[in-house]
């Protein structure tokens, strides 16, 4: 059986060029980066080399580009050390952010008693900078501002510029999420004053186990992981080369193909929609579906019926698929995503999907989703004498 891979927003298939890459510094560069013989010294060289192609993507100099573990890592270093070091008091933040954020900002607020303020989002997902501005104006207290850049669950994206503006104008430190953007579109942050950021190799074909965060030079944040000068003194502990390579590696074929990857998946989107819109009736999509406020690789899909088992259904077809994000996948109850935009009807009579694809994605690997949920859906949908269904 042909196995269909349409879960890339929890993570994507290392790109061949990637594994070569890190087996050739795992055979001849397995120096210690901070040791000061020539074994050491070229595995340092090649850190700093991938950190330099970091902070030219972003624009930013190398000084501000920080090697981590991960997303979640990067996420939980800018949120404690702004409450423990930067004398945070205040977070904004939304109830749709990734589980390494909501839980650190909680964590926080248990440790520090830090007030947590909760923008809640419309039917659509979409935060208000409205009522952001109405919030950095309601108290003095020194405020952090943890929105992410795209929503992993639905898509949507944030003006990550308009927003960083606000908390400039109203002296606030703004933090993004921006996992499932890095390396997917052109970022300037010499052009968008974001102060914190984030980065997982393994969203663009890179390797799990390797991120950065950007951290502002002016920022003073400084490390919660003691015991070293690794990483201008943020985040001690040895590099780990070969990930960080790798990661270099997948940044690299990501900017130089972005216009052709992007091309494709916004097309093999667009085709999921009106295939899936075919051939099963009263299906909806969540989020927006405009092009240029949603996220091109991911896509949250509402079926009109309820099966809970829709995932390993889909699974032994040979599909491999989410029903909310992969850090809330294993959970029997909805992702806190879901709950914020479906009523209890909704709830009760819908099953949520997310399909996330990459330049692997194909019209024959939809076309074999479409004919699987066509049948996993047959026996839950009943046309009714009017022509609609129920």
């Amino acid at each position: 059986m042909d196995r269909i891979y349409l879960d890339n927003a929890a993570t994507t298939p290392l790109a061949e060029e990637v594994i070569d890459a890190m087996v050739q510094v795992l055979k001849v560069n397995f120096g210690n980066p901070s040791s000061t013989h020539s074994f050491g010294q070229e595995a340092k060289i090649l850190i700093e080399t991938v950190r330099r192609e970091v902070a030219d993507y972003l624009k930013v100099t190398p000084a501000e580009i920080v090697f981590t573990s991960c997303g979640t890592e990067s996420n939980n270093m800018i949120i404690k050390s702004c409450v423990n070091h930067l004398a945070v008091e205040r977070i904004i933040t939304s109830p749709m952010e990734h589980k390494c954020v909501a839980e650190t900002v909680m964590d926080m607020k248990k440790r520090r008693g830090l007030e947590v303020v909760y923008l809640r989002p419309d039917s659509n997902g979409d935060i208000s900078l409205d009522d952001l501005v109405q919030q950095l104006k309601s108290s003095d207290k020194k405020t952090l501002v943890s929105l992410m850049h795209a929503n992993n669950e639905i898509g949507n994206l944030l003006d990550l510029k308009k927003t960083a503006q606000i908390c400039k104008e109203h002296g606030a430190l703004f933090h993004s999420d921006t996992v499932q953007t890095m390396a997917h579109m052109e970022i300037d942050f010499s052009d968008i004053p974001v102060d914190f950021a984030s980065c997982s190799a393994h969203k663009f074909h890179g390797p799990k186990g390797s991120g950065f965060a950007f951290i502002r030079k002016s920022s003073g944040l400084k490390g919660i992981i003691t015991g070293g000068p690794q990483e201008r003194s943020l985040r001690a502990g040895t590099e780990n080369v070969c990930g960080i390579v790798g990661l270099g590696r997948a940044l690299e074929l990501s900017l130089k193909n972005m216009q052709a990857y992007t091309e494709h998946i916004k097309s093999i989107k667009e085709y999921t929609i009106q295939k899936l819109t075919q051939i099963i009736p009263g299906i909806r999509f969540n989020g927006r579906s405009a092009e240029e406020s949603s996220l091109y690789t991911v896509l949250s899909v509402l079926l009109p019926f309820k099966d809970p088992m829709i995932g390993l259904k889909l699974d032994m077809k040979g599909i491999a698929i989410s029903q909310g994000s992969a850090c809330s996948s294993g959970a029997a109850k909805p992702s806190m995503v879901m709950m914020m935009l479906l009523d209890d009807e909704d709830m009760q009579r819908t099953t949520p999907l997310r399909i996330s694809f990459s330049h692997l994605t194909t019209k024959e690997d939809i076309d074999a989703l479409a004919e699987a949920l066509k049948e996993i859906s047959q026996p839950f949908i009943i046309e009714n004498a009017d022509g609609t269904y129920r």
